[in-house]
């Protein structure tokens, strides 16, 4: 599949930029989103009206949808349409492990291949086409069409034959990175309230063993510049958390991390909807 068309469905803060990086490289490309009209679709894409002209048309599907539900009714639709030409449907979005794994045998009844490939980097790497993608799946249909996958994902990591393994994969990742903001921002307030520079404890920290993603990026860059621009909100942090937490669960593991950082990011959510999650540290100051 050297120049598939693709057809890519979900424009939205994600969606949009990660499609533009497709036709800045070349690609032909077809775009849905369900707010139909009402979307402006990056230069160089063409908007259509319906799934099913993605499904007639496109080689290659990929999708940026906000939750499971949108997810298996998209496959849903793709396996009802007769004469489809799409051959691989790759899904971006962050669904959990089950709906990845219903929407892989929904689409394996019509002979369509699942990738469930998330990503993880925010609105920036979107645009900058630098995110971080973690696939599972067909391994032979994963490396015919990662060329197509590179001008969005500067670092591509294919994790396991199982669907559902990537969202596994994505699911930790986004626990731990709240996790790191959440209890930093603990100990930043506790720092700050015995008289410490804030500054100083970041520089301290980054030359420390107590070293993290808030430490590095969130609080330098975003935090203490009063900036909160990371380009993740806080609803998506506290559905990502809640589906971690629903999952390990389920397998038995051990949630109590897991239930402490969820309660803070669900708090926060109920009382800041739409704010960047960078925004958990000046709630935790108010507290």
């Amino acid at each position: 599949m050297r120049n598939p068309v693709i057809g890519f469905v979900g424009l939205g803060n994600m969606g949009a930029p990660m499609a533009a990086n497709l036709v800045e490289a070349g690609h032909s490309v077809l775009g849905f989103d369900i707010a139909g009209a009402a979307v402006n679709p990056p230069t160089g894409i063409k908007l259509v009206d319906t799934i099913e002209e993605i499904t007639s048309a496109c080689d290659l599907m990929l999708l940026s949808l906000p939750d499971g539900p949108a997810v298996i009714e998209t496959s849903q639709t793709v396996i009802k349409k007769l004469g489809k030409k799409v051959r691989i449907v790759v899904d971006h979005s962050t669904i959990g492990i089950e709906a990845a794994q219903t929407s892989h045998e929904l689409l394996r009844t019509s002979d369509v291949i699942y990738l469930d490939a998330p990503v993880s980097g925010g609105t920036s790497g979107a645009k900058a086409g630098t995110l971080a993608l973690m696939a599972s799946g067909n391994r032979s249909a994963f490396q015919e069409i990662e060329h197509v996958l590179a001008p969005m994902a500067k670092n591509r990591f294919f994790v396991g034959e199982k669907a559902g393994q990537a969202q596994a994969m994505k699911l930790l990742n986004n626990f731990l990175s709240a996790t790191a903001m959440t209890a930093t921002s603990e100990a930043i307030a506790f720092g700050t309230r015995l008289g410490l520079d804030p500054n100083i404890m970041i520089d301290v920290l980054n030359s420390s063993s107590g070293q993290n993603t808030a430490t590095r990026d969130k609080f330098p860059q975003r935090i203490l510049t009063e900036t909160y621009d990371a380009g993740f909100t806080i609803d998506l942090l506290n559905k990502d958390v809640a589906l971690y937490l629903d999952e390990v669960t389920r397998s038995g593991g051990r949630n109590a991390v897991a239930k402490a950082v969820s309660n803070v990011v669900s708090r926060m959510q109920a009382s800041m909807p739409g704010a960047d999650f960078t925004r958990i540290y000046p709630l935790t100051i108010s507290e």
